[in-house]
């Protein structure tokens, strides 16, 4: 246990090396250590409050104090956890890809016209998708459905706008391709694609049957690869679409029955969230060129959809990264439409229309949620070397862990120190503490000083080391060991579910107290009896993710508050039930510059599910278990194990328990 030389070059951290003092918290401190800048991508900001802020056009001047809005909630009666939907972002994000793709469109001399199709799958709530549509209406935007209930649900959610287009993907049966066929004899601009060869016949029979010549689109199987999570999805070897063997053939038997020039559109797609650019390159140029091919062949083509696969940058890093992109929209717009442009002038064939089905990159940043922190807990770090002598005097044998945990704890403060050396000796010693009382050698409160000295040591070699700069490897993983629980508000199987099936990283950071410097490192919990209901990874502007996240010290009387970020893409429809949380309150806010309005405005409030609600899921009936309970009380009354008021008041929470908020009020 050697501490006194220097230590070579890059081996552990010295104690003495003098650090500058440190500089005042700001506001850009701030939005640094959270990568607000980065992540936010225009939309959020922190304002002279420190209070984080949405620019719903990105314009600094506009914008919506988070914080407030959750006062103004609460007043309201209407509590966290609660999802803030902001349609302003929403209509700023679909102007954004509208303008993108004609910039390129303009630049490259394109003929072609575009339109993006929304996904309802990536978010099917009503109000989302009624905003979408009515801005989807001025931007020539449309819809995509890849199931009955989606089909059912766009058609409704249409009426009267026969031309926005309408592209069907997914297995489909003969129900689905009959509506879909009679869809387009009422007008609508609906194309089905071919998933499998089954799915033409279908379309043809139906078509035949009743005199209408629908567009038909149909998925190939690209032989470029995807990138990321989803990768499997593209290739040869994905779930949906055609070869090429079955692509001639489809062409062949549409020729059959006189109908090759309604084949309208190709469709392909490369995966979700696609992080590299060049990915998307080399997909959307085979594309190209097989649309040129079958044109050639007498197919009545005008239509290229690239498919989805636009990604968001969660990390802010615009990188490769699962968490982000390498590009931006304006880029990734260019690219394709000069590699269709490309394609086609080679073979001389006119410039198709363009559609892509960009539903994360639409709808990710419009909506967040907003929690509460319940409470947390820490480790003991305020070790007193005097009273663990004091408590060792009262034992038998002095034990040699204990000993050698003082020693290294006396260490830190001799001169040059290799703090990497100390820590090391730290977890043996501890190591070695708890094997003696497994063994039965060693006491309960011995057991304690030691985790006491162990936890106190860390801390000072972390804060020490800190103070120096970046944490050397060997010390990586005392910030995870040494970091806070707090005690979040929220079930993560409903409002976050990518984070705990495939890791996703979303950007989390407080809503307030911005203008003072988080003194605590910690990791959120929630509040689900699962162990997998937490949260510690977290993004990071240095490396892919990090262990802790920045917080403030809690402080009583006073209610914490945090927020998700860019959670608009799926985490909504793919929640769960878990221990029966549900559906948290929904809230749609925008701008508001009326004279006296203020700066935000509530235009519609969803109520989360109460605990009768989620009961029905699982198919108990309220009314039943109300008596139930009530014949339990009656009996405890009789028998005197209650008082008729206690009876009274039981029921009385009982009841009102059902028409509750499945989460903590």
């Amino acid at each position: 246990m050697t501490r006194l030389a220097t230590p070579p070059a890059g081996d552990g951290v010295s104690s003495t090396d003098k650090a500058p003092m440190p500089e005042p918290w700001t506001i850009d401190n701030a939005l640094t250590t959270y990568g607000i800048p980065s992540w936010g991508a225009g939309y959020f900001g922190i304002n002279e409050l420190g209070h984080l802020t949405v620019y719903p056009e990105k314009d600094k001047a506009r914008q919506i104090d988070l914080y407030e809005v959750v006062e103004g909630l609460l007043e309201r009666e209407i509590g966290t956890p609660v999802i803030i939907r902001c349609a302003d972002v929403l209509r700023h994000r679909l102007r954004e890809i509208r303008n993108s793709f004609d910039a390129a469109i303009k630049d490259h001399g394109y003929t072609g016209a575009y339109s993006c199709v929304y996904p309802i799958k990536v978010n099917q709530q009503r109000q989302l998708c009624e905003e979408l549509r009515d801005a989807a209406a001025e931007l020539g935007f449309g819809f995509e459905a890849g199931s009955k209930p989606e089909l059912l649900a766009v058609l409704g959610l249409t009426e009267n706008q026969p031309q926005m287009p309408i592209v069907c993907n997914g297995f489909k049966d003969s129900e689905f391709i009959e509506t879909v066929i009679l869809a387009t004899k009422l007008g609508r601009h609906i194309i089905p694609v071919v998933e499998r060869f089954s799915d033409l016949e279908l379309i043809v029979k139906h078509a035949e049957q009743y005199q209408i010549r629908p567009r038909i689109g149909v998925r190939i199987k690209p032989s470029a690869k995807g990138v990321g999570r989803w990768e499997s999805s593209a290739g040869m070897r994905s779930k949906f679409g055609l070869t090429v063997t079955e692509l001639l053939r489809a062409v062949a038997f549409l020729k059959q029955h006189g109908m090759a020039d309604c084949l309208n559109m190709i469709h392909f797609h490369i995966g979700s969230q696609v992080g590299d650019i060049r990915r998307i390159k080399a997909a959307v140029n085979e594309l190209a060129h097989i649309y040129c091919e079958l044109k050639k062949l007498g197919a009545g083509l005008d239509t290229i959809d690239v498919g989805g696969g636009m990604g968001i940058d969660y990390d802010g890093s615009l990188s490769t990264s699962p968490a982000s992109v390498n590009y931006t929209v304006a880029e990734y717009a260019a690219d394709i439409v000069y590699r269709i442009k490309s394609a086609c002038d080679t073979a001389e064939i006119p410039h198709p229309r363009i559609l892509s089905e960009s539903g994360r990159a639409m709808v990710s940043q419009c909506s967040m949620l907003l929690f509460d922190v319940l409470g947390s807990s820490r480790f003991p770090t305020d070790a007193n070397v005097e009273t663990v002598k004091s408590l060792m005097d009262d034992e038998e044998e002095r034990p040699q862990p204990v000993l050698e945990l003082i020693d290294a704890f006396e260490a830190l403060d001799r001169p040059r120190v290799n703090l990497a050396e100390v820590y090391h000796d730290a977890v043996q010693a501890m190591d070695e503490a708890m094997s003696l009382f497994n063994l039965g050698y060693l006491s309960l409160p011995m057991r304690s000083a030691s985790e006491r000295l162990y936890w106190t040591i860390g801390k000072r070699v972390l804060d020490l080391a800190r103070s120096k700069g970046d944490l050397p490897d060997e010390l990586s993983d005392l910030p995870r060991m040494l970091s806070d629980i707090y005690y979040a508000n929220l079930s993560i199987f409903q409002s976050l579910p990518d984070h705990w099936a495939i890791d996703q990283l979303f950007p989390i950071c407080p809503i307030h107290k911005l203008g003072e410097e988080p003194t605590r490192r910690g990791i959120l919990a929630d509040i689900t009896c699962d162990s997998d209901g937490q949260i510690d990874k977290f993004i990071d502007k240095k490396e892919l993710s990090k262990p802790i996240l920045e917080l403030h010290e809690l402080k009583a009387g006073e209610t914490y508050y945090l927020g998700v970020f860019l959670l608009g893409a799926y985490q909504e429809v793919l929640g769960d039930l878990h221990n029966l949380y549900g559906d948290t309150h929904v809230v749609h806010v925008s701008f508001d510059d009326s004279e006296g309005a203020g700066d935000w405005n509530i235009d519609e409030v969803v109520e989360g599910d109460t605990v009768k609600e989620v009961l029905a899921y699982v198919q108990y009936d309220a009314e039943d278990l109300i008596k139930a309970m009530r014949r339990e009380v009656e009996r405890a009354v009789k028998n005197r194990t209650l008082s008729v008021t206690e009876g009274k008041n039981l029921l009385k929470f009982y009841s009102s328990g059902m028409e509750g908020y499945t989460y903590l009020e």
